[in-house]
C-alpha cells in the first residue's frame, strides 16, 4: 500500500468514525477492521455442556486471563499476531490438553475458537470471520455453528415470528457437524434489527427440532448461533438440541443458552 493510499484509508476511518459518533452508533474499531487495518483478533468459547472448567493456552502458554472458565464462557476479542496460532483447552489447573486447534490469522479478520462436544470427547471448531461489513451499516450479523453430533446436518431459519416455514427457504442451509454456515472464511448473513424467531430443522426437512420463540436482534448485533446437544457429551439423543447464543464483545462474557420455547398457539 502506498503512502497516499494509507493516508486515504486512515482518513476514511476517521471520517466514518466521526459520522458514527455523531449519530450515536457503531464502533470505530469495526470500521478499521472492515478496511483491513487492524491486527487479527480471536475470541474463545466454552460450548461443552457438562464439561469441566477450562484453562486456555495460546501457543503453548496459558493465558492468565483465560483460566478456570466455565461452560458458556465467551471471551472478548483480543489481538494476536498474523500467522500461525495454536489455541488449546485443558481441564482447569492441569496441563493435560483436552482439545486444540492450529490456524493461520490475517489482518482485519476475526476468529472464534470454540471448545465443542464430540462423540469421543472434547473437540474444537474454528471460524474465520473476514468481517466484510460495509462502512456505516447498522445491520446485524448472524452465523450458525453446528456443534451437535446428534443433529449432523441442520437448516436454520431466522424469520418474522409468524412466518410459515413451508413458504420460505432456510437462511443458513445444510450446516454440518463441526462446521459453520456461512462457512469459515465467508462473511456473516446480515439482518435488519427487529423481532425474529429462530427455528432449526434437519437439513431438507420442515420438521422443527428447535424453536426459540420470539427473539430481538438489535442493530449492529453480531450473533453466533451454536447448536449443541441437550444431554452433553455422554448421551446423544437424535436431534435433541439447544442453542448457545454468543454476542460479540458482550461485557458479561457469557453466552445465553436457549431452550425450545415455541410460541403458544
Amino acid at each position: 500500500m502506498t503512502r497516499f493510499h494509507k493516508a486515504l484509508a486512515a482518513g476514511l476511518v476517521l471520517t466514518a468514525t466521526a459520522a458514527l459518533t455523531a449519530c450515536g452508533g457503531g464502533d470505530g474499531n469495526d470500521i478499521a477492521t472492515s478496511l483491513g487495518l487492524t491486527k487479527p483478533v480471536v475470541r474463545v468459547m466454552h460450548a461443552i455442556p457438562g464439561g469441566p472448567n477450562v484453562d486456555v493456552s495460546q501457543n503453548g502458554t496459558k493465558n492468565t486471563s483465560l483460566l478456570n472458565k466455565p461452560y458458556e464462557f465467551v471471551s472478548k476479542y483480543f489481538s494476536v499476531d498474523s500467522g500461525s496460532q495454536t489455541f488449546s483447552f485443558s481441564a482447569a489447573g492441569t496441563s493435560t490438553t483436552l482439545a486444540s486447534a492450529t490456524f493461520n490469522t490475517a489482518a482485519g479478520h476475526k476468529y472464534t475458537v470454540a471448545a465443542i462436544p464430540n462423540t469421543s470427547g472434547p473437540d474444537t471448531a474454528v471460524i474465520d470471520d473476514p468481517f466484510a461489513k460495509q462502512l456505516l451499516s447498522d445491520k446485524a450479523r448472524v452465523r450458525t455453528l453446528n456443534a451437535s453430533a446428534n443433529a449432523s446436518n441442520v437448516d436454520v431459519y431466522v424469520t418474522a415470528p409468524g412466518v410459515d416455514l413451508n413458504t420460505v427457504s432456510p437462511d443458513m442451509a445444510g450446516a454440518s457437524f463441526h462446521n459453520a454456515v456461512p462457512a469459515s472464511g465467508q462473511d456473516s448473513i446480515y439482518f435488519n434489527g427487529g423481532t425474529y424467531r429462530l427455528r432449526i430443522t434437519p437439513a431438507g426437512s420442515k420438521t422443527v427440532i428447535f424453536d426459540s420463540g420470539s427473539l430481538k436482534i438489535d442493530n449492529n448485533a453480531d450473533w453466533l448461533i451454536t447448536t449443541i446437544p441437550v444431554d452433553g457429551i455422554g448421551a446423544f439423543v437424535p436431534n435433541n438440541i439447544k442453542v448457545l447464543l454468543a454476542k460479540s464483545d458482550d461485557d458479561s462474557q457469557t453466552a445465553v443458552e436457549l431452550l425450545n420455547s415455541p410460541p403458544a398457539k
